[in-house]
C-alpha cells in the first residue's frame, strides 16, 4: 500500500467531511440545547457510521468478488479505463448540475433515540446515492487488491474522518457555549441553500481524482 493511495484516500475522506446532512442534522441537535444532547449526537453518528461501513464492506466484498471471478475477461486496464470514464462523466457532469434550494437536511419529529437513529438512517439514505468520494474510495481500495487486514482499518478511519466535523462543533459548542449560537445558526442555514453547491464541488474533485489515479494504467 504505497503514500500515494494513502495521500488519494485521505483527500476523499476530507471531502466526505463536507456532507451537508450530516451537520445539519449535527447542528439541529446541538441548538436544541437539552440535556441528552450528547446521547442523541452519539446515537445519530454512530447509526452513519455504521451504515457507511457495512456499504463499504458489502462493496469491498462483492467488487472483490466480482474482478476476481471475471480477472481473465475484464483486466486491471479495462477497470482502470471505466474509473477513468467515471471521473471525466463526474468531472464534466459537475458543471452542468442544476441549482435548486431545496432543503435535503431530514428534521427529527420527536427527540427519543428512535427518532434521532431513523434519523441517521435517513441520512444514509439521501447521503448514499450521492456518497461519491466514498464510491470512489472502495473503488480505489479493490482495484489495488489490497488484503481485507488492510482495507477494513482504512474503512473505518475514513468513516471516522467523516464525522469529525460534527464532533468538532458538538466539542466547539460544549466549550465556548452561547457564544458560537449565532455562528452556528448561520451555518445551519447555509447548509440548507447551499447543499447543490458541494455537490457539484465534490463531483469535480472526485472526478479529477479518478482521472489523475488511472492516467498510469491507461
Amino acid at each position: 500500500m504505497g503514500t500515494e493511495l494513502l495521500l488519494y484516500l485521505g483527500g476523499l475522506a476530507l471531502l466526505d467531511t463536507l456532507s451537508p446532512t450530516i451537520i445539519g442534522v449535527t447542528l439541529l441537535l446541538i441548538l436544541k440545547d437539552n440535556k441528552n444532547m450528547a446521547s442523541r449526537l452519539f446515537a445519530y453518528l454512530s447509526t452513519v457510521v455504521i451504515l457507511y461501513f457495512s456499504l463499504g464492506v458489502i462493496l469491498m466484498l462483492g467488487l472483490g468478488y466480482v474482478i476476481d471471478a471475471f480477472s481473465t475477461l475484464f483486466q486491471n486496464r479495462v477497470v482502470s479505463w471505466g474509473i477513468f470514464s467515471i471521473g471525466v462523466i463526474l468531472f464534466v457532469a459537475s458543471f452542468f448540475l442544476p441549482k435548486n434550494q431545496k432543503n435535503r437536511i431530514p428534521i427529527p419529529k420527536t427527540q427519543s433515540i428512535i427518532s434521532v437513529v431513523l434519523i441517521g438512517v435517513t441520512t444514509f439514505l439521501i447521503e448514499a446515492g450521492t456518497a461519491l468520494p466514498y464510491f470512489a474510495a472502495v473503488g480505489l481500495l479493490t482495484t489495488n487488491q489490497l488484503p481485507y487486514y488492510q482495507w477494513l482499518p482504512i474503512l473505518i478511519i475514513y468513516n471516522i474522518i467523516m464525522i469529525l466535523p460534527a464532533i468538532l462543533i458538538f466539542f466547539s459548542y460544549k466549550v465556548f457555549g452561547t457564544w458560537v449560537t449565532s455562528s452556528l445558526n448561520k451555518l445551519r442555514t447555509r447548509l440548507t441553500t447551499g447543499s447543490d453547491s458541494a455537490l457539484s464541488w465534490i463531483m469535480c474533485i472526485v472526478g479529477l481524482i479518478l482521472i489523475f489515479n488511472t492516467l498510469d494504467y491507461l
